[in-house]
């Protein structure tokens, strides 16, 4: 278990900095004004490639942006599992670890979205109600990714039943696979926000698994 951790720490370490050097080369490379508005976005070429190849579909973006709850309703679900178990235990230190540390997740993600919203590197390739919007890295993908992954960790050990369990878990993967695709394809994302998206929520969601882990084999 312990080289696991290591193991998942390090494929952690390499995901964020691998994030980081991604958003530093979008910054720089290729930087053209091909979005609405005179916008610019790092790797014009490709992602001004994959733009008109996709093209935009916004029934298929409603159909993800209302989807998005779905994630938001698991980590409400686990929310509220802790506030329970607090009431239950009367301390927060007899709350599930994992738990504890899925909270401590859900905040940093919400950090890094906040902070995105704040510095932002690229705007959207289409108009929103007429308005720029932050496009980098999708929020949607970076919910999806980070949410339902975790939870199916939680749910993994939560579930007895083996039979409810396999499905529960491919129904979420088929769901993530998905919301992920479906954002790319309605054209709503350039290329590199879903790529950032998908870096970034993975690297968070391998140092919650190792960080959970490590707090379990304390425990």
């Amino acid at each position: 278990m312990k080289e696991r951790n290591q193991k998942n720490i390090c494929v952690s370490l390499w995901l964020l900095v691998s994030f980081i050097l991604w958003t530093v080369a979008i910054s720089c490379l290729d930087v053209q004004a091909i979005g609405p508005n005179g916008s610019s976005v790092g790797f014009a070429t490709l992602n001004g490639f994959v733009h008109k190849l996709t093209g935009v579909h916004m029934a298929l973006y409603t159909i993800t942006d209302w989807l998005g709850l779905v994630p938001l309703c698991f980590a409400l679900g686990f929310a509220l599992l802790g506030l329970v178990q607090l009431i239950q235990r009367k301390s927060v230190l007899k709350v599930d670890y994992s738990i504890l540390v899925l909270g401590g997740f859900y905040i940093l993600v919400m950090a890094a979205y906040f902070f995105f919203e704040v510095f932002v590197i690229n705007y959207r390739p289409v108009l929103i109600n007429g308005h720029l919007e932050a496009s980098y890295p999708s929020s949607t993908t970076m919910l999806v990714v980070c949410v339902i992954p975790t939870a199916m960790m939680q749910l993994k050990t939560r579930i007895s039943n083996q039979t409810i369990r396999k499905v529960i878990l491919g129904v979420l993967a088929v769901f993530t696979a998905f919301m992920v695709i479906g954002r790319l394809i309605s054209g709503v994302h350039w290329l590199t926000d879903i790529v950032g998206g998908a870096l970034l929520s993975a690297g968070l969601v391998m140092l919650y698994d190792s960080v959970s882990s490590l707090s379990i084999q304390k425990a």
